[in-house]
Formats: C-alpha cells, structure tokens, sequence
C-alpha cells in the first residue's frame, strides 16, 4: 500500500449509468416525481452500484472511539471517562446505534483509536488504539505526523473490512467525548469560519460554556490554523475524525457509498472532499444535527440530508435511521414494474 495512499484517484459513477437510472425512473409506474427525493436516491444509488436493480441489503457501520486533550479545558458537560464507558455500553449492546444496528441487520464494529482508559478486550470492539487521547491542541498540536498517518490508516482498513464483508453501504460514527470542540475547530480552519460560528451545545453546554468552547476554539486556531486539510486535522483534530475522513476517502476509491451521519462526521467528510475533491460523488449526507453549526457546514459542501429529526447523538444514530430510507430507494427503483411490463397506460 502506497503511504499516501490517500492521493489515488477516486473515479466518479458513470455518467451514462446515471442518465440511464432516471431514464428508468420515467418509466416506472407511478407520476413523474411523485416519489419524490426517493427518485433522485434510487438513481444516484443505482448508478454508484452500476446496475438498475440496487440493494441495500447489506449496511456496515463503523464507531471510531478516541478521546480528545481539549477535554481538560471545560468544553463538555460529561466527564471525560464517557467515551471508555460507551465503549462498554456498545460491545453490552445497550447504545442507541447497538439497538439500530439490530433492528436494520446491519453490521455494527466499534474501533478504538485512543481512549484515555485502557479497555479490556470487549466483543466487537478493535483495539486500534494510537494513545490516550490527543494532545490539548491549545497547547500543542492535537497528534503527531505520524499518529495521523496510523489514524487514516485506521479508517481505510475499516472501509475494506465492509467491503470484504459485501457491504453496499458504509455509514461511519464516533464517539469521544470532546469532539465537537475539535471538530468545529478543524471545520473553522477549513473554511476560514470564526470559532463562534460553529461553537455548539455538543452534549448540552449553557450558554456560557458555549462561549467557553469559542473562546479555546479561538485560541487554538490562533496558533494552529490551516486550511489544509492534513495539517488542520493533524493539529485540531481528534483520531476518529481523521479516521473517519480516512474511511471515506477509501470507500470513494472502492466505489462503495458512504453515509455521513451529523456535526463530527461531516467534518471529516469536508476534510476528506477537501483533500479528494471527487469523493464529493460518493458521500450521502443522513440527516441535519440539532447541533446548530452542522447547518452550514451542510450548506458548505452543497449537501442535502435525507432527514432533520432534531438530533444530536452522534454514534451514526443518525445515519442508521436514514439507511432504511435509502434502502426503501434502491428497492423502488429495481423493483417498480415500468408501465410497458404492467400493462398500464401512462399519462
């Protein structure tokens, strides 16, 4: 494997696949556009799979857990040993992307990639872990060269794990207790966003610790800003934010969609499209987080999410809801009757 494996082209879907799916949606029996956004969905899954019968039938989600130096700067309102504790709770089967991931028959594996805790073996969870947690990245740069390279690397090995395991879709989590701070610091970096205009609740901060959040977010980015995406995630950002950006720049290469579930994810996803512009083509976005920044972050990558529930969980709770959604898609698309096979006049 190539070191900067990452810099391999990404093909975009057939243009003539695609033109070919909504050619089929005409026919099919029902009113032009009557389905709605399923239309466009069935579609675009139809051609990132290359055929006009898609299936969904086989979902893969990926939890990346890893805990963040920020942590000790009074930017959550839950205590930094949450992310070691949930750990537990997803291999227990009691976490709301666990209950998801069941009733959907998905496959659910959790990596850890830098707890501060140490964990003991746990059934589902990978031990990848780079160390406790990342750097305070006020004081020092959030990881090493080195740890974001292992990070990325994480990431790809996860998206060819589902793809070995015949996955259809890939849908990626986290779960770290600090990580929206990170996370709206490495977007702000990006974008060249003040701190304030993504500085959220996260697991439900007053008003005066999301102001707390901006003002660290403010001067982290006053020492490490960047708008590279490597060097933005290498200095504000957390080990599962890069392996997730490593997951998804992965899963473009291997042709499989991807899902994005909410605030911390889609960071990744704009550092990843930010590296790999034509990833963009392989990335379906879940839903819109209540965490208010995910709004223009959505707006920045030009996306439209499936759905807007009002949450907030991060875990891929998100995504899990809106993969049957897309599942419901691919299914109307391959196996509507066209009016020609029902027999049906049409309009």
């Amino acid at each position: 494997m190539n070191p900067n494996w990452y810099d391999e082209p990404i093909a975009a879907p057939e243009g003539g696949l695609l033109a070919a799916a909504f050619e089929r949606q005409a026919q099919l029996t029902k009113p032009p556009g009557s389905l709605g956004r399923l239309e466009t969905l069935g579609a675009v899954l139809a051609a990132m799979q290359g055929t006009q019968q898609p299936s969904l039938e086989r979902i893969w989600i990926t939890v990346f857990a890893a805990d963040h130096g920020v942590a000790a700067e009074g930017v959550s309102a839950f205590p930094q040993a949450v992310t070691a504790e949930m750990v537990r709770n997803f291999a227990r089967g009691g976490a709301a992307i666990s209950v998801l991931a069941r009733e959907w028959n998905a496959r659910l594996e959790v990596v850890n990639v830098g707890t501060v805790t140490l964990l003991e073996e746990l059934p589902g969870v990978l031990d990848a872990r780079l160390g406790p947690g990342t750097a305070n990245f006020v004081d020092a740069p959030a990881m090493t060269d080195d740890q974001l390279q292992d990070a990325l690397e994480v990431g790809r090995s996860a998206a060819e794990r589902a793809v070995i395991g015949g996955a259809q879709l890939f849908v990626g989590g986290e779960m770290g207790i600090g990580n929206t701070t990170s996370a709206a610091a490495v977007a702000c970096a990006l974008l060249g966003w003040p701190a304030e205009k993504l500085a959220g609740p996260g697991t439900g901060l007053d008003a005066a610790g999301v102001s707390r959040k901006a003002g660290v977010i403010g001067r982290a980015l006053q020492r490490h800003r960047s708008d590279r995406p490597l060097e933005a995630l290498q200095r504000l950002g957390g080990f599962e934010i890069a392996a997730l950006a490593g997951a998804y720049l992965r899963c473009g290469q291997l042709k499989v969609p991807a899902l994005v579930d909410g605030f911390i994810t889609t960071v990744a996803a704009l550092a990843a499209v930010r590296l790999r512009p034509e990833l963009a083509t392989w990335l379906l976005y879940a839903h819109c987080s209540a965490e208010p920044g995910h709004r223009h972050l959505l707006e920045a990558l030009n996306a439209r999410p499936v759905l807007d529930l009002e949450m907030r969980l991060g875990e891929a709770s998100g995504a899990a809801l809106a993969a049957p959604i897309l599942r419901a898609a691919a299914a109307l698309h391959a196996r509507m009757a066209t009016f020609a096979e029902a027999g049906v006049s049409r309009g």
